[in-house]
C-alpha cells in the first residue's frame, strides 16, 4: 500500500524551501548536471564555471601522497595507527591536526600573526562553521549585515536551520563595490527602524564573488564599527591563499595585533580548506573565535559535524610537513596568477572586461552589461538564460549575489584544464562576435522563461515560497561556494 505524506505531518524547515535551492545559481547547476560536458562523450555539453574549485595544484598533492603512505592508515605502511585512530573520539579532535592548523593559518598570513591551536574548533566544512557561529551568537529572528555582493549559500548556511535573517550593506560598482562606514551605518540604522537587533557583520574576505581583499583602512573601520555598536564581527577568510598578486592578504588578526580598540570577544574567523587546498570534499571547516564562551559552546555543537578521525590524521601529517607546505602555498599562488592572467587575456580578446581591483579567488567578477537590453535584473536574468542555453556555460548571474548593478557575472577559472578552457573561451568570443555582428534590436530570446528569475526582499529573513525549480532537482552535493 502507498501512503502519501501531506506536507502539514513535517516540520516547516522540511516542508518549505528555505535551503534556497530556487534561485539562478543553483539553477544553473542543475542544467550543468543535466547535460554535462566531457571532452569527448558530450563535447557540446554545459561548461561548469558555476564550481569555485581549485584543481591546479592536485599534482603536487598526489605526489605527497605518494611518499607519504603512513599519512594514511588504510595503507599496510599506516596500518599500526589504525586502530588507535578510528576509535578516538574527543570533539575537541586531534592535538595534532589543530596545532598543524593553527601552524598553516599562520603560514598562509605570512607568519605575521599567531594561532592558539586551543581556539581552533572543528567543523564539517565552512557550511558547517557558518551555521555553528550564527546559532552561538544570534536568536531567531535577531540579523546580520552582510556587504553585497555576497556568495548565495549564506541564505543557506546561516538562516535556514537558525531563523536568523540577513541585512544587506549595498555597495556597488561605482567605487569597485568597497565597503564603507557610511553603507554599514545605514544598513545599521534601516534594521533599526524595522525593529530588527542587529547581531552582527559578516564580511569575506578575500571576496566571494569579487575576487577583492580588504585593504588596512577598510578593516580598521570595520573594527571600529563593530566595536562601538558592540555587535559581532564574523570573518569568513577561506580565500587567504588564494591572493595570487600583490597586494598581499590582510587578516583581521593583524588588524587586532595593532594598537586598535576593540572588544576581542566580538571577533570571530571562518577558515576551511575547501579552496586554498582544494579539499572541498573531506569537510574541513574551522572556527577560530577570540570569545571563550564560544569557543566552548561551538565545541559542544560541533559533535553534529566533526572532521573524521582518519581526515584530521591525514591532514596533521601533510600540514606538519613544513617544506611541502611552503611549496603547495608559493606554487599554487603561481599556478593561480598564470590562470588568470590566461583567462583575463582571452576574455580582453572578446571585448569583456572585468572587475581591475581582483587579485584574489577562484574566479572573475566579469561585466557583460554592455550585452543588456535594459539595465534591470531581468535583463540580466534574460542574457544568463541564453549563456546557460546556447553559450553552454553555466556562469553565475550577479542577482544571485544579491549585486544591486544589472550586468555582472561570476565565472570561476580554477575547476578545469587547459583544453576545457580554452573551449569555453572559444565559446564567449563565438557568441560575443555573433552579438556584435547583429545590429538589429533583439528579438524575444529562445529560452526566455525557462529559469525562474529570484527577485527575493532586501531582508532575506523568510522561507523561499516560490514554486520548485523546473529543471531536475539534485542533491547539490557539490555545490559549495
Amino acid at each position: 500500500m502507498v501512503f502519501k505524506l501531506n506536507s502539514h505531518l513535517l516540520s516547516r524547515i522540511a516542508s518549505g524551501n528555505g535551503h534556497g535551492e530556487d534561485s539562478p545559481y543553483f539553477d544553473g547547476w542543475k542544467a550543468y548536471e543535466t547535460d554535462p560536458h566531457h571532452p569527448t562523450e558530450n563535447p557540446d555539453g554545459v561548461i561548469q564555471m558555476g564550481l569555485a574549485e581549485n584543481q591546479l595544484c592536485f599534482d603536487l598533492i598526489q605526489d605527497w601522497l605518494m611518499k607519504n603512505p603512513k599519512a594514511s592508515i588504510c595503507t599496510p605502511e599506516g596500518l599500526n595507527e589504525f586502530r588507535e585512530i578510528a576509535i578516538f573520539q574527543d570533539y575537541h579532535g586531534l592535538p595534532k591536526f589543530r596545532n598543524a592548523v593553527a601552524n598553516f593559518m599562520e603560514k598562509v598570513r605570512g607568519n605575521r600573526v599567531t594561532y592558539d591551536p586551543d581556539r581552533i574548533v572543528m567543523s564539517g566544512g565552512a557550511t558547517g562553521a557558518h551555521e555553528t557561529i550564527a546559532f552561538c551568537l544570534a536568536n531567531p529572528g535577531e540579523a546580520f549585515l552582510v556587504p553585497t555582493p555576497y556568495y548565495p549559500g549564506f541564505d543557506r548556511d546561516l538562516r535556514w536551520r537558525t531563523g536568523v535573517k540577513l541585512i544587506p550593506v549595498d555597495s556597488d560598482s561605482s567605487n569597485n563595490f568597497k565597503v564603507t562606514r557610511e553603507a554599514l551605518e545605514n544598513a545599521y540604522e534601516m534594521a533599526q527602524l524595522d525593529n530588527i537587533k542587529v547581531k552582527g557583520l559578516l564580511i569575506t574576505n578575500p571576496s566571494n564573488p569579487l575576487g577583492t581583499i580588504l585593504d588596512k583602512e577598510t578593516l580598521r573601520s570595520i573594527v571600529r564599527f563593530i566595536n562601538e555598536k558592540n555587535i559581532h564581527l564574523v570573518c569568513d577568510e577561506i580565500y587567504a591563499a588564494t591572493v595570487f598578486s600583490q597586494p598581499d592578504f590582510i587578516s583581521v588578526t593583524e588588524i587586532l595585533q595593532e594598537d586598535i580598540e576593540c572588544n576581542l570577544d566580538l571577533v570571530h574567523i571562518v577558515y576551511s580548506l575547501s579552496k586554498d587546498m582544494g579539499f572541498p570534499g573531506l569537510r574541513i571547516g574551522i572556527i577560530y573565535s577570540y570569545n571563550d564562551a564560544v569557543v566552548s559552546c561551538a565545541r559542544k555543537m560541533s559533535s553534529f559535524g566533526l572532521v573524521s578521525t582518519q581526515t584530521q590524521y591525514l591532514i596533521a601529517t601533510m600540514l606538519s610537513d613544513n617544506d611541502f607546505v611552503e611549496k603547495f602555498i608559493r606554487e599554487s599562488k603561481r599556478r593561480l596568477a598564470a590562470r588568470y592572467r590566461a583567462f583575463t587575456h582571452g576574455l580582453d580578446q572578446a571585448g569583456i572586461k572585468c572587475l581591475k581591483t581582483s587579485n584574489a579567488g577562484l574566479f572573475l567578477w566579469m561585466d557583460l552589461s554592455g550585452l543588456l537590453k535594459e539595465q534591470t535584473v531581468e535583463a540580466e536574468m534574460e542574457l544568463w538564460r541564453v549563456i546557460i542555453h546556447e553559450v553552454k556555460l553555466n556562469v553565475s548571474p550577479g542577482c544571485s549575489f544579491h549585486c544591486l548593478s544589472p550586468g555582472w557575472f561570476r565565472v570561476c577559472f580554477a575547476n578545469m584544464d587547459d583544453q576545457t578552457m580554452h573551449v569555453a573561451l572559444s565559446r564567449i568570443k563565438t557568441f560575443i562576435n555573433k552579438e556584435a555582428d547583429t545590429k538589429k534590436p533583439k528579438k524575444t530570446l529562445r529560452w526566455q522563461g525557462s529559469l525562474k528569475l529570484l527577485n527575493p526582499p532586501r531582508i532575506y529573513d523568510d522561507f523561499i515560497n516560490s514554486p520548485h525549480s523546473p529543471l531536475p532537482q539534485s542533491p547539490l552535493v557539490r555545490a559549495r561556494n
